[in-house]
């Protein structure tokens, strides 16, 4: 039978597990909020155990803890930076009032394990408070928004890193096909030839500003409202506490984490947090598009484009034989999908703040992490088990090319559009190639028709007129 213990807060008593690192305060935070059973964020978790290790280092360098309570309370909180306590963090990630259910949670499991190594049992608190000494000269509202930018900084890191790989799969493929001749599509329908890599080339440039946009957000995120307290006017901490305390944390965390200047208004805005968000979402957008063009010159094959094959990963039907589906991008579309939920939803967050506080951090820092963790490992598996593994059909792509009226408009720097449009039509009427209805019409061999066609002929910028 499961024993408990007796806990007290302002409000009255609660029974908490005798066991539990967790006090009266999270146990009031399971009951209200029984909404999801999704968790708080591990990278949030562990963020916050390093903000609670660098105000319990300035605490007690400034006099304020005791040496044997500061660092109790400084090897608990590393410990929870560790990911040692990740399950006693038992708060409804969905909760309101603005992350205090997450702070206190946090409060409470640091102060209890801070109490088991003074040699004291939870719950004991006059040696070791949640409130009075893990909680020290801090707020929820400066804590849990300097905890969620530092996880949110070691993610984009993290994805920084994948979308590299991936730019560089895309890259890899554009050197590889770059000889490869297909038809461009415009409108879905046939327009100008032009090579296979510049495909590549064109989703490996749009990822490289990714990348850009990633390192950029990096910047905005490192500032933090540490020593802020409540509304950022540092009400209830001492000036040198308040000074110190960021760059304990940044020596802690190895970030180049910088106090806002004006600690009130980095408390009660949340605009950085969407900016970023809108960065990511616009990486989401364009492994959207990639994903659906890969999906189209993989369709078929045989009945379809077909112009590239993507790796067969597993069967993709339970009635139709040697069926394979494209799943990595369809996949990929679907995260893309989800972070623009995830983007609508922290936008309207944001915005939903009042006068001094915002209310809605929890929903933001979910939302964005996940986004954050979902991107990282789609842009993995996209380079790994996608792009790396393509393969172009070079007969498929000719002659697609060679059999597409509009590779006619090659010709029409040399003979003009009229009659570029008739070499067009014959061969629509007669159902010719094209350096056959070329001839007919204006003459050109066929090695001055497959001169024009060549590589680096259809990838020039422009023609040069002759002298």
């Amino acid at each position: 039978m499961e024993k408990f213990r007796m806990e007290k807060d302002f409000l009255g008593e609660r029974e908490v597990p005798e066991k539990a690192l967790w006090g009266i305060h999270t146990e009031r935070a399971r009951e209200n909020f029984k909404v999801s059973s999704r968790r708080v964020p591990q990278r949030l978790i562990r963020a916050y155990g390093e903000v609670k290790l660098a105000c319990a280092r300035v605490n007690q360098r400034l006099g304020y803890l005791e040496e044997h309570r500061g660092n109790a309370i400084q090897a608990a909180a590393a410990e929870v930076t560790a990911g040692q306590w990740d399950e006693e963090i038992v708060v409804d990630a969905y909760q309101g009032g603005a992350g205090t259910s997450t702070n206190m949670n946090i409060n409470e499991v640091i102060a209890n394990r801070a109490l088991q190594i003074m040699g004291k049992k939870p719950g004991d608190y006059c040696h070791c408070d949640p409130l009075e000494h893990v909680n020290l000269h801090q707020s929820t509202n400066d804590t849990y928004p300097t905890a969620l930018r530092i996880a949110v900084y070691r993610a984009l890191k993290e994805l920084e890193k994948e979308v590299t790989q991936l730019q560089g799969a895309a890259q890899e493929k554009e050197q590889e096909f770059s000889h490869v001749l297909k038809i461009s599509r415009t409108e879905l329908m046939d327009a100008i030839p032009m090579t296979l890599g510049r495909t590549f080339g064109a989703w490996a440039e749009a990822l490289a500003r990714d990348r850009w946009r990633i390192f950029k957000c990096t910047e905005r995120i490192r500032v933090i409202n540490l020593g802020g307290t409540a509304i950022g006017t540092g009400l209830g901490a001492p000036r040198k506490y308040i000074f110190q305390v960021g760059e304990e944390l940044r020596v802690i965390t190895g970030l180049p984490l910088a106090r806002a200047e004006n600690l009130l208004e980095a408390t009660q805005n949340q605009d950085i947090l969407v900016e970023v968000m809108g960065m990511i979402k616009t990486h989401a957008m364009n492994l959207m598009k990639m994903s659906g063009d890969l999906r189209l010159l993989n369709m078929g094959p045989d009945a379809g484009i077909g112009e590239v094959r993507l790796p067969a990963l597993q069967a993709g039907s339970s009635i139709m034989p040697n069926k394979v589906n494209p799943v990595i991008p369809e996949m990929l579309t679907q995260v893309a999908i989800q972070v623009f939920g995830f983007d609508q939803a922290i936008t309207w967050a944001a915005g939903s703040g009042q006068l001094e506080l915002n209310a809605f951090l929890p929903l933001i820092a979910l939302n964005m992490l996940e986004s954050l963790d979902l991107l990282k490992a789609a842009d993995h598996l996209a380079a790994k088990k996608c792009l790396r593994q393509i393969q172009a059909d070079e007969k498929k792509c000719h002659e697609n090319a060679c059999r597409s009226q509009a590779i006619a408009a090659v010709l029409v720097p040399l003979i003009g559009y009229h009659q570029a449009a008739e070499v067009a039509k014959l061969m629509q009427e007669k159902q010719v190639p094209f350096e056959q209805a070329a001839n007919e019409i204006t003459g050109l061999t066929l090695e001055e028709c497959q001169a024009l066609l060549a590589p680096q002929a259809v990838n020039a910028l422009g023609f040069v007129e002759k002298k």
